[in-house]
C-alpha cells in the first residue's frame, strides 16, 4: 500500500489530519502487512493511539492499549499545576489514572518523588503498568480502596482526571469514544460529578498537612464541583485554560490555602 492510499483511504474514512496519520501509521508499522492492518483499524474508527499503540502527552510517549482511555491534552493543565506542588520526597497519587501518563508525566520532571496510581479496570492497571512501573506503583481497585492503607495522611498531591461526562450525554461524544473506550472511563453519573464527589469525600483521610487535591472536568461543571468539594470540608477554587479547554479544581485544607495565600 503507497502513501498516496493510505491518505486517501483516511481521508475518505473522515480523518482530518489524513497525512500526520498517515506518517504515523508508516514510522510506527514494521512491515507493509502492518500498515494495511492499521489502516483498516482506522478506517473502521478506531482511536489512532489505540492503532499506534501509543500517545504522545506532556511530553512523553506512553502506551495506550485497545479498550483503555486516551490521554488528552488538555489533562496537561492538571499535569503542570501537579509539578508546581512537587517536591523531592513528595508521595503523589493518580486516581482513575487509566494508562498511567498523568502521574508518570508529573514526577518525570522531579527525582525522588514516590508515586502510587491506581485505576478500577484490570485492563487499564495492565496498560499503567507498562508506563508507570518502575519509577512508581499501580494498584486495581475502586477509588481510595485500592491503595495501601500506610498513604492515610502522606499524600502530597492527589490528582484525578475522572469520568466527568454525564451519563445522557455520552452517546453524543464522537464514535471513538464511545466505541472503543471503556464506559467506565466516561461515565459520570448524571450531572456528570459522581466521582468527583466521591474523591473530595475521601480525600481528607489520604491527604498530608500540606496536600493538594486536583482534579479535572468540563468548565460547565467547575461551580458545581466546586461546591461539592467544599461540602467535603476542604477550601477549593477552579482554574481555567481556555486555550487548552481544561478546567481543574484546587482543593486543599483551609488553614493550607490561607497560609499559601499569605505566602504568595
Amino acid at each position: 500500500m503507497v502513501d498516496g492510499e493510505v491518505v486517501a483511504q483516511l481521508r475518505a474514512a473522515g480523518c482530518v489530519f489524513a497525512e500526520d496519520e498517515a506518517r504515523l501509521i508508516r514510522e510506527t508499522a514494521t512491515t507493509p502487512a502492518d500498515v494495511e492492518a492499521m489502516v483498516v483499524r482506522r478506517v473502521a474508527g478506531e482511536p489512532l493511539e489505540h492503532v499506534l499503540g501509543w500517545a504522545e502527552f506532556a511530553g512523553l510517549r506512553v502506551a495506550v492499549a485497545p479498550g483503555v482511555f486516551v490521554p488528552r491534552h488538555r489533562s496537561e493543565l492538571l499535569v503542570d499545576l501537579a509539578r508546581q506542588r512537587v517536591r523531592p520526597g513528595s508521595v503523589v497519587v493518580d486516581l482513575c489514572c487509566g494508562t498511567g501518563a498523568l502521574g508518570l508525566a508529573v514526577v518525570a520532571a522531579t527525582e525522588g518523588v514516590e508515586l502510587h496510581a491506581a485505576d478500577v479496570d484490570p485492563v487499564a492497571v495492565a496498560c499503567a503498568r507498562r508506563n508507570v512501573e518502575p519509577a512508581g506503583r499501580l494498584h486495581e481497585g475502586d477509588l481510595y480502596d485500592a491503595l495501601p492503607g500506610e498513604l492515610r495522611g502522606r499524600v502530597d498531591v492527589l490528582l484525578a482526571s475522572p469520568p466527568y461526562v454525564p451519563t445522557e450525554a455520552i452517546a453524543l461524544m464522537p464514535p471513538e469514544a464511545r466505541d472503543h473506550e471503556p464506559r467506565t472511563a466516561l461515565d459520570g453519573g448524571g450531572d456528570g460529578l459522581a466521582l468527583v464527589r466521591r474523591i473530595a469525600a475521601g480525600a481528607p483521610r489520604w491527604l498530608s498537612g500540606d496536600g493538594v487535591v486536583l482534579i479535572e472536568m468540563s468548565a460547565a461543571q467547575a461551580a458545581a464541583a466546586v461546591d461539592a468539594v467544599k461540602d467535603a470540608g476542604l477550601a477549593a477554587h477552579a482554574l481555567h485554560d481556555d486555550e487548552g479547554e481544561a478546567t481543574v479544581v484546587v482543593a486543599e485544607a483551609a488553614e493550607t490555602e490561607s497560609r499559601h495565600l499569605r505566602s504568595g
